[in-house]
């Protein structure tokens, strides 16, 4: 039985507001297929999960490229620490989500969806499914959506075995296929040669509700809120040392200082921004702003109050990171056992600023030479934390 609580906090103006299920569907019937890619185009939506690529051009690519079948992939493998927002949109905002699907399989000529879920998430696949039946039954899905002749699409759920690095949208398709999942070499990318070898676009769960939403209202209604390079809203999934936890909607480009306010978390001395694969932002910066131009973010929001050890912060890191490696890359096989060691040797105040540099050094060299997004990202906390709380750590006192 589900046991989990949906806390939304703030219902903002776009997922949380006034779009109504179907609105987007109806809407892009009416238009061409290069008339949906050129709206959502025109609208600035880029990518939710966290790269933040623009989903218009991802559409376009995928709906140019030569292929026997096309895929809609939904990327609801929700394993990033501290992040909880895709879990209330399945939950309460499923039909936003499908009728993304339903749009987007419109657009680039796909006849399949399939949501990959959380292995963890298995409590929503018995109403998930149930929704997908009545949606059949309405017309939204199957042969011939809502009376249009060979428009035909439908949905499938595939569950998820529980490994982080299948965020990545290459691991997922991996495991889809029925393979470990690790990450492809890139080129060829997945909207030339996806799933099954065919053209495939992955995208978020709040990525492909947003879609909806802009079909919906269009393309000048979502770029009027946010900012002029990080257009639309953005689901916050706020944890930690706050008085308010829980899921929030605001506007792009809210600063770090307002969105605490918000939450009850003025006295922070640190948030981390992206879960563990983000970075680590002092209390001096927290003037500035949630977006693409600036910190971008899948959603994950962790407040750390003044009395958090942040050393501990980035042990707790790292050991995530040494457990979710895939281990195909020595970079990230390698680089993130060598940065959980460092942690151990600082909490001994055994680690020579020399060391530490040459720490440094090798995560920053991870980030450019490791083949996926963890191996690219896995070290972002502990630069963060080592350099913005240097004296901190440091200045630790060498155990008896």
């Amino acid at each position: 039985m589900n046991s989990h609580v949906i806390n939304v906090k703030t219902r903002g103006p776009i997922l949380f507001g006034g779009v109504t299920a179907g609105e987007g569907l109806k809407k892009a019937l009416s238009m061409s297929r290069s008339e949906i890619i050129s709206e959502v185009r025109a609208s600035g939506l880029k990518g939710r999960g966290g790269a933040g690529f623009p989903t218009g051009v991802k559409w376009n690519l995928a709906a140019a490229a030569l292929g026997k079948r096309k895929f809609v992939v939904c990327n609801a493998d929700e394993g990033e620490p501290g992040t909880f927002k895709d879990r209330v949109l399945l939950s309460e905002y499923a039909d936003l989500v499908f009728e993304g699907m339903t749009i987007a399989g419109l657009a680039i000529g796909a006849r399949q969806g399939i949501v990959y879920l959380r292995g963890e998430y298995r409590y929503l696949l018995a109403p998930l499914e149930a929704n997908l039946a009545r949606r059949r039954e309405e017309g939204l899905l199957g042969s011939a959506i809502l009376g249009r002749q060979g428009f035909d699409f439908d949905v499938e759920i595939r569950l998820g075995s529980g490994a982080y690095v299948c965020g990545e949208e290459t691991a997922l398709i991996e495991s889809l296929e029925g393979h470990r999942g690790e990450p492809r070499n890139r080129p060829p990318f997945p909207v030339d040669t996806g799933y099954l070898g065919q053209p495939t676009i992955v995208n978020n769960v709040e990525t492909l509700a947003l879609a909806a939403s802009v079909l919906a209202k269009g393309a000048e209604w979502f770029k009027a809120i946010g900012t002029d390079k990080s257009t639309g809203s953005k689901l916050f999934s706020v944890s930690g040392d706050c008085q308010s936890p829980g899921v929030y909607e605001f506007p792009m480009g809210i600063t770090i200082a307002q969105l605490l306010k918000v939450v009850g978390g003025e006295e922070a001395k640190a948030v981390q921004v992206g879960g563990a694969s983000g970075h680590c932002v002092p209390a001096k910066q927290f003037e500035r702003t949630l977006a693409f131009e600036d910190i971008p973010t899948g959603g994950s929001i962790i407040v750390f109050g003044p009395g958090r050890d942040m050393l501990k912060v980035a042990r707790n890191f790292m050991e995530f990171f040494v457990e979710e490696s895939c281990g195909q890359c020595t970079p990230c096989r390698y680089g993130n056992v060598a940065l959980l060691e460092g942690v151990e040797m600082l909490e001994k105040g055994r680690c020579s600023m020399t060391h530490l540099n040459e720490l440094k050094a090798l995560g920053e060299t991870m980030q450019i030479s490791s083949k996926c997004g963890l191996g690219q990202s896995s070290s972002n906390a502990f630069l963060s934390i080592v350099t913005h709380f240097e004296n901190e750590i440091l200045g630790r006192p060498v155990p008896a």
